[in-house]
């Protein structure tokens, strides 16, 4: 398993997300967290609102696997915060950010989560609130390391007026298909071309880069937002076709190339996987260990769709 800078450390680049474990049962989460941890993945993405319920598949997590403190000490423990489903709203305040924390301290059943990211940005966020929230829990041991997820330049930065900690990893989304992080500064200063509009404050994979946060790419194999897989998708043959032909290639399943396009960028980026099956962690791991070459990763981009000026 290839492993990416993560922080003044380093982390798999593979992470196994736990978003829909909510139904599965102990025996099957179970198969899932010894697959992944086979396959050499230690890292396992979790945010307080994945499940029916607050706090549920967290819940799910620990309660499945029972883990011993030496395995505990093995493994990363990501969770995120911020998202108010009930209410229909973002809360990044000091009193929601801690109490979440504590939610999910006690679901995972730990005394520290390792990473904790802010899951998508707060209209009315004030960074001082977040900053006194972050102070605290780094200070009491409950958090070691922060991020966020789905945050612009500009967020991150109006974050960094107060926030003294390092924010290490952004959470965004990316995938062969879905890559507008990627593909709009290929088209920068094309006039009348959809894909040189500007939609997420612009450059966020150059600033991670320049700020050593590391991007993680959460629904890796989602044609659009939540719309389907590309994998097999007969609305997307002449990737398929490619894809295809470099997994006979390289001697590994399709899946593995779509992480392997994603993990060949030079931004070292982690590849969150949602899958719950073994077999899918298994095979999509494989990616990891290969090197695509400029032509291979560049005749992806343009099979799937995107605009090469």
């Amino acid at each position: 398993m290839k492993t990416v800078p993560f922080g003044s450390s380093t982390a798999p680049a593979v992470v196994a997300g736990m978003m829909r474990i909510d139904d599965k049962d102990d025996a099957h989460i179970r198969d899932l967290y010894e697959a992944a941890r086979a396959s050499g993945i230690d890292f396992f993405d979790h945010a307080d609102i994945y499940g029916g319920s607050m706090h549920h598949c967290e819940t799910r997590f620990a309660e499945s696997l029972q883990l011993s403190a030496a395995e505990r000490d093995e493994i990363v423990l990501q969770t995120k915060c911020g998202i108010v489903p009930d209410q229909g709203m973002f809360d990044f305040s000091y009193e929601h950010i801690v109490a979440q924390v504590e939610g999910s301290l006690a679901a995972l059943r730990t005394d520290r989560i390792d990473v904790l990211l802010l899951h998508r940005p707060d209209a009315l966020v004030e960074p001082e609130e977040v900053a006194r929230a972050f102070d605290e829990l780094e200070s009491s041991g409950k958090v070691r390391a922060f991020g966020v997820s789905n945050h612009t330049p500009r967020q991150i930065d109006l974050l960094r007026t107060a926030v003294r900690q390092p924010l290490i990893a952004n959470q965004l989304q990316l995938s062969i298909t879905h890559a507008p992080i990627i593909a709009q500064p290929i088209a920068t200063n094309m006039a009348g071309e959809d894909q040189s509009i500007v939609r997420d404050g612009g450059g966020i994979v150059e600033y991670c880069r320049i700020n050593g946060i590391t991007v993680q790419a959460w629904s890796p194999f989602q044609g659009g937002f939540f719309t389907g897989v590309f994998l097999g998708n007969p609305e997307y043959a002449e990737l398929n076709a490619v894809i295809d032909r470099l997994a006979d290639a390289y001697g590994v399943p399709p899946i593995a190339v779509a992480t392997a396009w994603i993990t060949r960028h030079p931004a070292n980026m982690q590849v969150v996987l949602g899958t719950t099956t073994p077999e899918r962690i298994r095979d999509a791991a494989l990616g990891s260990d290969i090197v695509l070459t400029r032509a291979e990763w560049y005749e992806l981009f343009r099979a799937a769709g995107h605009l090469l000026p």
